[in-house]
């Protein structure tokens, strides 16, 4: 039976052994390095690889799972950031310099989703969560327009920097959320009924109940940054939270908001993706690589089902 690995894994919490998180691979498997910044990796299922982004130099990547081989998957690519797949399995993408929310067609054609917000052009989408009825909820942070290196220096149009949801039959963009400083990574709750939304500037967590009209309450800090600072985040199939904290390394969370443990990866920690055939493969970017830790726990898919309880 697998043992814990202290160099690895530490344990906050006696919940952190008894559920098995600390029960996987024993070291990280670095499948690439040669980033600037790496963000956004994604497992698609259909294919057996995982695509990322390296922001500042413009393009995406792609690992294919069964020979090991890294690829540029689109070069330029609107200095992207979050990637997701929709209810189709088509590739949404966060494009920060282009300032839009796009989706790569199965032909391989790009379609805009968003670009702007009542007549204005939005800052910079960083990450993205499609909900089983087909709507793209969306950060909008001005990471990308404060200077030239992951994006393309401007003034906000805007003003602010909040979470849009696009509607998946008019194509709609509609404020769902707002008073943040820095939203970064968003993800629904396992059955749907709640958006967590990260602060990167404040450091915390907002969850907020999503309605069934497509809006959002509440909107509490579910989880003020301790130990290091929150990027995007991601569900294991038990409802626990596991976040990607910079310097931290990669958090988990209880669903009651008690830290359990970390993964201690070297590096800064932008952002996770569980995949692979069992999903229970974390692919983690931190810096300028890609690591992989195939894990005792399973994350939700990353297809949305419109089965979804």
């Amino acid at each position: 039976m697998p043992g814990e690995h202290p160099e690895l894994y530490e344990i906050l919490d006696e919940r952190f052994r008894t559920g098995r998180c600390a029960a996987g691979d024993s070291r990280l498997e670095k499948l690439y390095d040669g980033c600037r910044w790496a963000e956004g990796p994604l497992y698609v299922p259909a294919g057996r690889y995982v695509v990322w982004s390296d922001i500042p130099n413009d393009r995406l990547l792609r690992w294919d799972e069964t020979t090991g081989a890294v690829g540029v998957f689109r070069s330029p690519a609107g200095h992207p950031n979050g990637n997701t797949l929709d209810t189709e399995g088509r590739l949404v993408t966060c494009e920060q310099g282009n300032r839009r929310v796009t989706r790569t067609e199965h032909d391989g054609t790009i379609t805009v989703l968003a670009d702007r917000f009542q007549g204005k052009r939005l800052n910079s989408p960083n990450d993205a969560a499609v909900k089983s009825d087909g709507s793209v909820w969306f950060s909008d942070p001005d990471f990308g327009i404060v200077s030239d290196y992951e994006g393309h220096r401007a003034e906000s149009e805007i003003g602010a920097c909040n979470v849009y949801r696009i509607d998946p039959r008019t194509g709609e963009v509609t404020l769902v959320a707002d008073g943040f400083q820095g939203p970064n990574g968003l993800v629904f709750s396992p059955d749907e009924t709640r958006l967590y939304v990260s602060d990167s500037r404040a450091n915390h967590i907002r969850v907020f109940d999503v309605r069934d009209d497509g809006t959002l309450g509440g909107g509490e800090v579910f989880v003020e940054g301790q130990l290091g600072k929150f990027d995007n985040i991601r569900f294991d199939d038990t409802g626990r939270l596991w976040a990607a904290a910079m310097h931290g390394g990669v958090h988990c969370y209880d669903p009651d908001g008690t830290l359990l443990g970390r993964l201690l990866v070297p590096g800064t920690v932008a952002n996770i993706r569980f995949g692979g055939a069992k999903r229970n493969r974390l692919f983690i970017a931190a810096d300028t690589a890609l690591y992989s830790l195939t894990m005792s726990v399973t994350g939700t898919p990353a297809l949305p089902s419109a089965g979804r309880p």
